[in-house]
């Protein structure tokens, strides 16, 4: 599945590179304007410039957009559409090897954009830890959870429509993940953000980006390593449900 997913983008590269000048945008807009009009934030009993602190969570948001976007459309268009998962069902390829490339090639894409956002960070001087590199693992993590569960809720959707729910949760995960604001900002409703598992991959690449390791990372990795097995366990039964029976 993934070895095709190669070949099918091979012709339409460009489609495969759009997704990542969303997140290098916000990036620009608030290194070179926004961020000097809010100055420095409290993070971990220090001070850091509003960019460095916010530039972290962009690129776990972009690990997570662009996981999703191509665990969703393009799975159902090959589910609905194509019928393609009926054509290498006939194979001895199964259920669970079908769902394992699909999110397999949506972690990668994840992490192209994750390198090449990582790549920027430290062109422009807002990695200041040697353990930024710990951030692409991260990446790779956030994005294997969030294919996942966007490939278990796409064998749920019956029309093209269905697929206006997708930003519905998205948008509220990427505003309201400690993306753009400390917890302590949020007052006592600050607890209601680690319900957001996008929080989580946000604190994980913000730790190792500014050299802030904790033992809450552990909780962290547990939640999303938890949100990867079960939407990979419920893509797979569904696949079954839906062709096999």
């Amino acid at each position: 599945m993934v070895e095709r997913s190669v070949m099918v983008y091979r012709r339409t590269w460009l489609i495969l590179v759009s997704g990542f000048f969303e997140p290098l945008f916000y990036l620009f807009s608030i290194r070179i304007g926004f961020g000097k009009l809010v100055g420095d934030v409290e993070f971990a009993g220090r001070t850091i410039p509003y960019a460095e602190f916010v530039a972290p969570a962009l690129m776990a948001a972009s690990a997570m957009n662009g996981a999703v976007y191509d665990s969703t459309m393009n799975v159902f268009f090959k589910l609905k559409q194509a019928k393609l998962y009926e054509a290498v069902l006939a194979t001895p390829m199964g259920s669970a090897d079908v769902a394992l490339g699909e999110i397999g090639w949506a972690v990668l894409r994840g992490m192209l954009y994750s390198t090449a956002f990582l790549v920027c960070l430290v062109a422009l001087g807002m990695a200041p830890s040697p353990l930024v590199v710990f951030t692409l693992p991260a990446c790779v993590l956030i994005g294997f959870a969030f294919a996942s569960v966007g490939m278990a809720a796409t064998t749920f959707m019956r029309t093209w429509s269905d697929f206006e729910y997708v930003p519905t949760v998205t948008l509220p995960l990427f505003l309201f993940s400690a993306t753009f604001y400390p917890v302590a900002s949020y007052g006592g409703w600050g607890w209601l953000l680690q319900f957001s598992p996008l929080y989580h991959g946000v604190a994980l690449v913000r730790g190792f980006s500014l050299g802030e390791p904790t033992w809450a990372m552990f909780l962290h990795v547990a939640v999303l390593v938890a949100l990867a097995f079960a939407g990979l366990t419920v893509a797979a039964r569904r696949i079954d449900a839906l062709l096999l029976k």
